[in-house]
């Protein structure tokens, strides 16, 4: 019970925010404004667990959640639905989409799950699932590979994919023009993900892990220019490359 009491207590808190004399960012938020915050939020929770920080996972978690409660919300003011209606239509649908636990048949099924699906929305089963295009590309790309591995297209082992990207590098470098180079390029990305995923690798975490990584070590570039009195932008490639090798030995003492 002190749990179903935290959930109406937290929904209170945000109806006294968007109330007259609440405060004034939460009252004008609506569906569209909020859609930024919601894809934020998202990330911030996939970097939280990247990091394995549970108080963080917890903190990010919430955080998540308090968009869920704002949408409910904006939507219950606009007599559409509320946050109960929300949870209601998800547990149905985890029974419906279950009947191997919830019902008589037997053992999970990715193409029962499928047809599940299509019937639901009235719509054509695809073979490769439903995929959200709102995904960043390197988690659809991942997606679809999954997808299609559950038809067992798919290579056994991660060896192949690595020739894989050696066979897509070697016809990037072979584009004449920039739309074989725009294709070249996409069919090596694609390559390279599946690689990431034969390797148990997320392509998504990675790709923002090196980012974060490029980023510290391009600062300590700066600041090693700055303490050996360079101009930092106005020198030339040769001494960038030995500022970032410098750059790069002080992050791995670090």
């Amino acid at each position: 019970m002190g749990e179903l009491r935290d959930v109406s207590n937290v929904i209170k808190t945000m109806k006294r925010l968007r109330a007259p004399n609440g405060c004034e960012w939460d009252a004008r938020q609506t569906h569209e404004s909020l859609k930024p915050y919601m894809i934020e939020e998202a990330f911030e929770v996939v970097d939280a667990i990247a990091s394995k920080d549970s108080d963080k996972l917890k903190e990010e978690l919430g955080d998540v959640l308090l968009q869920i409660l704002f949408h409910s919300l904006i939507a219950e003011e606009e007599g559409d639905f509320d946050f109960y209606d929300v949870a209601k239509e998800l547990n149905a649908k985890l029974i419906r989409r279950h009947p191997h636990v919830f019902g008589s048949e037997k053992g999970y099924s990715y193409e029962r799950w499928e047809t599940i699906k299509a019937i639901e929305k009235k719509g054509k089963k695809r073979k490769l699932g439903e995929i959200n295009p709102a995904l960043p590309a390197l988690s659809m790309a991942r997606r679809v590979q999954e997808n299609a591995a559950e038809y067992n297209f798919d290579w056994k082992s991660a060896e192949p994919v690595f020739d894989k990207v050696l066979e897509e590098i070697d016809e990037l470098k072979c584009a004449t023009t920039q739309d074989e180079r725009v294709e070249e390029i996409g069919d090596l990305i694609f390559a390279v993900v599946n690689l990431a995923r034969h390797l148990n690798i997320d392509p998504e975490v990675a790709v923002r892990k090196s980012t974060a990584k490029f980023i510290d070590r391009f600062e300590r570039m700066n600041e090693i220019a700055e303490k050996e009195g360079m101009e930092f932008k106005s020198q030339p490639i040769e001494i960038m490359e030995k500022l970032w090798q410098k750059a790069k030995e002080g992050s791995e003492r670090s």
